[in-house]
């Protein structure tokens, strides 16, 4: 007689044949029958305070790790309340799973415990949203899921999981576990299209390249980091792409970014999209050749024309360029050479005129300063963790990672309160790595409570409050539209001791009010071991560039 297997241990074997070695979860009695399964595969659980941040997690994880990350939630509201972490990985392009709980088939609708439609509510949020219609089907439809996770441009799924399929034994030769079923996903683009965008690398006298997170998501950090060498290329980097090329790489730029785009003649746009953060394509010269590469064909020239688009892995199209420019690029790239100093003088004055901020003295401190102090303190193996608004927004013009992947932040959604969540994933799948994390104090007490849960685990790393006591980015946009008079409606927060929560919870903690005490008390939180949250009290009237120029107040 065939050996039977419930549900939840289906679940459990599907995970581990994607590779997945932990789950993110808060407990509900839909799913515990996946713990249980868990524990048999050796898949670590690790409890969180908030569905929230088990969402968060597990798109952290995939971020770090390049694996799809799994967050476990109980029905009704335990998957409510993952929707943001899972929105969040949508509009990241982050493979993640969700599994929710749902009431027993037996009882669909009849108002069975925390029942809701969750499929409807996720399908406009995810790659992919199914219930499991019987224990026979959950593996299959794990791997079901995780494979639309990778189609394209990645992203989330979600599987809701009745309670009696979950719960259920079948004989196991009669449920199906696939193993070998994955395909390769580094389509190098079109063979015409490579020799095209060779050729105008090989005509260009002023070529730029941003390399976006799809650089970091495709694993390409060393195909773009050849093409730009090979090719004398200058790059700049947003989202998951920073870090690509180190500091003071003689390609590396970042201060330049808006005269680049003014001055090129070609503009090579890698992994990322003509959103927001791009202007919608408007901050790109109308007289530059605009080249766009991106794992979805959707992304390619939406808001912008394009003269040249490529749909493939940017690591495998990078490569493919680079060996079909051959020796017709030589002469070009030395003619570079006038270019990449006009734009490195550009550069030189930016920093330069930003240095004495930097390196202010004043009280309460400028925002500057402490992300100045941050950069310093970060070193090769140090993740870097942006958690905020304003805040974050300063540390996005100063702050540069020192190796690639060792960037993280909300992406594009802008979602607060990711912090905890990803310092917890990026400690836990890297233990050798030191994680840093700067958190507005509006960030940070949206999620802060599992601050618990990174003692509970012995996950250690260093955060950092930039306290001003307010929502200083709405702050700024309210003043600005309505009046000085009303700029404090709505986004005031109390003066909380974060460093006094730290040590509540088990943790170290600092309080900073004088810039000279930054940097030793970072590398205290450093040598403690503990989660650390050291509270810096910076200047509330002061806003980042950035805030002050949001078309959203425009």
């Amino acid at each position: 007689m065939s050996e039977l297997i419930s549900g939840g241990h289906l679940v459990a074997k599907a995970l581990k044949a994607e590779g997945v070695d932990v789950i993110y979860t808060l407990c509900g009695g839909h799913i515990i029958d996946i713990y249980d399964g868990c524990v048999d595969e050796g898949i670590e659980v690790i409890d969180v305070r908030h569905e929230q941040v088990a969402a968060h997690a597990a798109d952290g994880y995939a971020r770090i790790t390049g694996k799809p990350g799994c967050a476990v939630v109980t029905a009704g509201p335990g998957t409510t309340d993952a929707v943001t972490g899972v929105a969040n990985a949508f509009r990241a392009e982050s493979p993640m799973l969700l599994i929710g709980g749902q009431g027993a088939l037996s009882q669909h609708k009849m108002g069975s415990l925390q029942d809701l439609p969750h499929v409807d509510m996720m399908t406009p949020i995810t790659k992919f949203a199914a219930t499991v219609p019987s224990t026979e089907r959950v593996a299959d439809l794990v791997s079901m899921a995780f494979r639309e996770c990778y189609h394209g441009a990645p992203g989330p799924s979600f599987l809701e999981i009745p309670r009696d399929v979950l719960d259920a034994k079948v004989p196991l030769d009669k449920a199906r576990i696939p193993a070998n079923y994955r395909a390769s996903t580094k389509q190098a683009g079109d063979p015409e299209a490579i020799e095209r965008l060779a050729d105008l690398l090989a005509h260009s006298e002023k070529p730029c390249i941003l390399l976006g997170t799809q650089v970091w998501t495709c694993r390409g950090t060393d195909a773009a980091i050849d093409f730009v060498r090979a090719l004398n290329v200058p790059a700049y980097m947003n989202g998951s792409g920073r870090g690509t090329l180190p500091p003071g790489d003689p390609h590396h730029f970042q201060l330049s970014r808006r005269y680049a785009f003014t001055e090129a003649d070609l503009i090579i746009i890698v992994g990322t999209p003509f959103d927001f953060r791009m202007g919608y394509g408007k901050r790109l010269s109308p007289t530059a050749t605009v080249v766009q590469i991106d794992l979805d064909y959707r992304t390619v020239g939406k808001n912008r024309d394009i003269d040249l688009g490529i749909v493939g892995d940017a690591g495998a199209v990078l490569s493919a360029v680079t060996q079909a420019a051959g020796g017709r690029i030589q002469n070009a790239a030395a003619r570079r050479k006038e270019w990449i100093e006009e734009l490195r003088t550009v550069e030189t004055q930016a920093y330069a005129k930003r240095l004495p901020r930097q390196h202010s003295d004043d009280r309460p401190i400028d925002p500057y300063r402490l992300v100045h102090e941050i950069n310093e303190f970060l070193t090769e193996d140090s993740i870097y963790i942006g958690d905020g608004g304003d805040i974050v927004t300063f540390s996005g013009q100063v702050v540069q990672p020192k190796s690639p992947g060792h960037w993280m932040d909300p992406g594009p959604l802008g979602t607060l309160g990711v912090g905890v969540a990803f310092a917890m994933a990026a400690k836990q799948a890297r233990p050798d790595k030191e994680v840093v994390a700067l958190f507005g104090d509006g960030a940070f007490s949206l999620t802060g409570w599992d601050f618990e849960t990174m003692v509970r685990f012995d996950l250690p790393f260093i955060g950092v409050i930039g306290n001003n006591s307010s929502m200083n980015q709405i702050r700024y946009g309210q003043a600005a539209k309505y009046g000085v008079d009303r700029g404090r409606i709505g986004n005031t927060l109390g003066d909380v001791r974060y460093d006094e929560f730290a040590k509540l919870l088990g943790g170290h903690g600092e309080e900073v009010r004088d810039p000279a005490d930054i940097a030793p008390a970072l590398q205290r939180a450093r040598e403690s071991g503990k989660p650390s949250l050291i509270n810096v009290w910076v200047d509330p009237e002061v806003y980042a560039p950035g805030t002050m120029n949001q078309t959203m107040y425009k």
